[in-house]
């Protein structure tokens, strides 16, 4: 495809009601949601026209504090700025997952958690010859990841499959956009809000320089990314230490990132690994305490009155859903048995 044919096919009406459906979405209860239904095929036209005459500026992060299951600043972006962001992931996502490792689990389609832990399942019976030997899993956690993205590393390797100075400059305005809408006070900006869904795709061709490097240059088969949290399993914990130090000098000299120091470690499988929402032993695993206490919370905000039944109860379905892949039935029936309206 020619240089600005890409660019074309953002700003295209087809896409824009495409990009407009997937933004809508479970939220079109939304008062915002439907304040821009209003003038819908309008709010469409003003979109198209700001994108093909490069005048697209976001509006303003919405920034609220989300304690479920640990404090994290969650920044939104205005429902119509949302609706560019489909656009744009639409047309260029396909060039980058198909260069994305196997084993990178978040925000792809058929991926997810319980691909994740089905692929630990696997790598963990391969690495302990089918449960017979022990083994050892590198645990590792980025340090302060989304507040540490660096715009100028982030644009470079972009830059290298999207030739598009126009789809530059748009990404460019996403990531640029603030609490208070204004310019970068630098060339240098970093971080990306967590809550945007360009936040979560471009996370992914960040970190895929840190995939190649681990799969290709380190050369380590049992290897599973899920955003910035990554297992690798081995062995040998001589081996685990080796790749440790080495990972971190290639974060710190190639992303302007950072090993978070108290959250990667080397532990023995058999001690349990907490991965993506479960405590995995080898022969069994258990939800992580936070995730039943997060579906009690849930439960008691229903009580409240703070959410309605048919919320409480999409909730409840997904996390029943998750929680079979644990050994926690009898948990589960406790909590359905002490509040039988579910």
């Amino acid at each position: 495809m020619k240089e600005n044919d890409l660019y074309r096919e953002i700003y295209s009406i087809k896409n824009l009601i495409l990009a407009h459906k997937k933004a809508r979405k479970g939220k079109t209860k939304k008062s915002y949601v439907k304040e821009f239904e209003e003038n819908l095929a309008y709010n469409l036209k003003i979109l198209h026209d700001e994108i093909k005459n490069q005048t697209y500026k976001p509006l303003p992060l919405k920034t609220f504090i989300l304690r479920d299951p640990k404090t994290r600043k969650i920044s939104k972006s205005d429902f119509r700025d949302r609706v560019i962001h489909h656009a744009l992931i639409r047309v260029i996502e396909p060039i980058f997952d198909k260069s994305f490792i196997y084993d990178s689990c978040a925000n792809r389609k058929g991926k997810g958690t319980l691909f994740a832990i089905k692929r630990f399942e696997l790598f963990k019976r391969k690495v302990t010859n089918n449960l017979k030997s022990e083994a050892f899993c590198f645990k590792a956690d980025i340090k302060h990841y989304f507040q540490e993205v660096n715009h100028d590393v982030l644009l470079n390797i972009i830059r290298r499959k999207i030739v598009d100075s126009k789809i530059i400059w748009l990404i460019k305005q996403i990531s640029n956009n603030s609490e208070g809408g204004g310019e970068p006070i630098s060339n240098f900006q970093k971080g990306m809000p967590l809550g945007n869904l360009t936040s979560q795709f471009f996370a992914n061709v960040y970190l895929n320089e840190l995939d190649y490097f681990i799969k290709h240059k380190l050369k380590a088969k049992y290897y599973i990314r899920y955003v910035d949290d990554f297992i690798i399993l081995h062995p040998s914990k001589l081996q685990l230490q080796l790749w440790k130090q080495a990972i971190n000098s290639f974060l710190r000299r190639k992303l302007k990132l950072e090993l978070h120091p108290q959250k990667s470690r080397i532990i023995s499988l058999s001690r349990g690994i907490d991965f993506v929402g479960f405590r995995n032993f080898y022969y069994h695993k258990l939800l992580r305490k936070r995730n039943i206490k997060n579906m009690i919370q849930k439960i008691e905000l229903f009580q409240r009155g703070k959410i309605d039944f048919n919320k409480l109860f999409e909730i409840y379905r997904g996390w029943q859903a998750y929680a079979k892949w644990a050994n926690s039935h009898k948990l589960t029936d406790k909590i359905k048995k002490s509040h039988k309206f579910l």
